[in-house]
């Protein structure tokens, strides 16, 4: 047995009574003075290689978390005793998938960001990268992943899809491929990383800790000596201060962005207004009615987005103008699945659809859900509408003629000819410091559904700030002018990347926070919320003095990182 295991291997050992799963994390150590060694309960299998130790231990420390949570991801999730026999075959042969000098500058660079339209194909670049060698990819979804792993097969380049492929990536597949998890999936002689979409928040973990694939990625290639490229549509200006960014020319840009219709609702009256304008309704009648008036895109749905679920997000009192608010917490209530019952989205309490001040029965809306929008498009279209949410329509249909529904729909329909943000304004304004990277990459999601120019699709944005630096992004195909109106507010306000934060909270944060105080470099501000926010000048400074603070007993989240504040 002890002829089988090295760092890395995972193991079981005997610990109070019951068999504890674990890692070797060294071997040839001598014990303690005192201390007797016990025989391993059972070898499990292979496990992270001693180079994913090392990244584990170190990003323990970036993040502020646990070691075993980080080895947990890198492991495979059923245990391998053996490694599969793998031919790698040649290297794929060079300008097959139709590489360009765009993308052999960036792989000629040891870490780039390459700004790429949203119709732009990825698969060029990977073969590319796998003709250097061993090609870690990271995808923002599952299902990206496994599209790009079928391709990459169907052009003869031997890859494994990981985490249900990870034999295969130990036994050396020239590309190793998968979602999140995949910056920690085992790459024989690490040659180039490549993250596709680095804005995407689907590549932190939202629990602790709150790991970035993009970041691991990145100091996993630093440290093996491999290329490294973020490709993204958006670059986040975290990336463009990680490394130089290499942009297309201008005509190849705006090919690879649809055509984009921008709706400027300012003349219309507030109180009047509703979130279907002429030219929207005009588009969506097309599309229900087969397409008549949707130009090239015309056998493709029509997509609506309104990021607010239920039926109604707002109510106000028709009688005396309150809002309909909770009697528990005081947040506004918006309206249940039945029309007589209004729910909290704080605290889950509900209560009868009246007025809590007047007692008047009548309600008025303020902020339409998606589930009202369905039925107003289903009026106005004279078709049925498919509503696709979060947590609605999981596998469902999202083949019919007109979709409408969170920004779920855009992950979850395959194309489309039109797709219009119904209230683009409520992104754009939303309370939260990455507001306009947030909603750059949602119009970024909807053009890549539309594809390029030539594609023939309509990207409608509906709005009152038609001169938001979002909106003339798309409209020029320039997401330029996000990252320099995001720079110049970030800075003012220092926030990342100019600073480095952390949010901490839960039941030992204020003795947590205390201690922190004393460290120095480091700003604490809080609390709000039952939360404390952390911040230092780079991430050398907070993960040190994070790192420097006993933690109390008890529930203690530290967020390094957050994206939603």
């Amino acid at each position: 047995m002890a002829d089988h295991v090295r760092p890395g291997t995972m193991v079981r050992i005997q610990l109070h009574g019951r068999r504890v799963g674990g890692w070797v994390v060294a071997d040839h150590v001598s014990p303690p003075p005192g201390v007797a060694l016990r025989p391993l309960a059972k070898v499990t299998g292979w496990g992270p290689g001693p180079e994913l130790l090392e990244l584990a231990a170190w990003a323990a420390w970036r993040w502020s978390g646990r070691r075993a949570h980080l080895l947990r991801t890198a492991s495979p999730p059923r245990a391998v005793r053996g490694l599969p026999s793998l031919d790698r075959g040649a290297p794929p042969a060079g300008g097959d998938a139709g590489a360009d000098e765009l993308t052999a500058e960036a792989l000629s660079l040891p870490r780039s960001v390459l700004r790429l339209p949203p119709a732009a194909d990825i698969l060029p670049l990977v073969v590319e990268a796998a003709r250097q060698g061993t090609t870690l990819v990271v995808a923002p979804s599952t299902a990206a992943a496994a599209d790009l792993a079928r391709r990459l097969r169907g052009t003869g380049v031997s890859s494994a899809l990981v985490p249900g492929e990870w034999a295969a990536a130990a036994a050396g597949a020239r590309v190793v491929v998968g979602a999140r998890a995949a910056a920690w999936a085992p790459a024989v002689d690490l040659a180039a990383v490549v993250v596709l979409d680095e804005h995407d928040e689907a590549h932190q973990e939202e629990s602790q800790p709150t790991w970035s694939a993009r970041d691991v990625a990145a100091e996993r290639a630093r440290r093996a000596g491999a290329r490294c490229v973020w490709v993204s549509p958006c670059p986040s200006l975290e990336a463009l201060a990680w490394a130089p960014q290499l942009v297309p020319s201008r005509a190849a840009e705006r090919a690879g962005w649809p055509v984009v219709e921008v709706v400027d609702r300012r003349k219309e009256e507030p109180l009047r207004a509703d979130l279907y304008s002429p030219r929207l309704v005009e588009l969506v009648r097309g599309a229900a009615g087969g397409g008549a008036r949707t130009g090239a895109g015309s056998a493709r749905p029509a997509v609506c987005v309104l990021n607010r679920k239920g039926r109604a997000a707002m109510l106000a009192c028709r009688a005396c103008g309150d809002l309909a608010r909770c009697p528990d917490c005081g947040a506004v209530v918006a309206a249940g699945d039945e029309e007589a019952v209004l729910v909290c989205r704080r605290c889950d309490a509900a209560r009868p659809s009246s007025c809590l001040s007047c007692g008047a029965g009548r309600l008025k809306l303020l902020r339409p859900g998606v589930s009202r929008a369905r039925e107003d498009l289903e009026r106005l279209a004279g078709a049925a509408v498919t509503e696709v949410t979060g947590d609605r329509g999981a596998g469902g249909d999202t083949d019919g003629r007109v979709l409408v529904g969170t920004e779920a729909v855009l992950h979850r329909a395959r194309s489309a000819g039109v797709v219009a943000f119904l209230d683009l304004d409520a992104e754009l304004l939303a309370p939260r410091y990455r507001a306009a990277e947030q909603a750059m990459a949602l119009v970024a999601r909807a053009a890549r559904l539309l594809g390029g120019k030539p594609e023939g699709g309509r990207l409608v944005l509906q709005t009152r700030l038609p001169r938001h630096e979002v909106v003339e992004a798309a409209l020029h195909a320039d997401p330029a002018r996000v990252a320099a109106a995001e720079a110049e507010r970030r800075e003012v306000l220092r926030f990342p990347p100019t600073t480095a934060l952390a949010v901490v909270s839960g039941g030992p944060a204020p003795a947590f926070v205390e201690q922190l105080r004393e460290q120095p470099e480091v700003e604490v501000l809080g609390p709000a919320d039952g939360s404390w926010l952390v911040r230092a000048s780079d991430h050398c400074r907070l993960c040190d003095a994070l790192a420097a603070v006993p933690r109390p007993p008890g529930r203690l989240r530290v967020a390094v990182d957050p994206l939603r504040i």
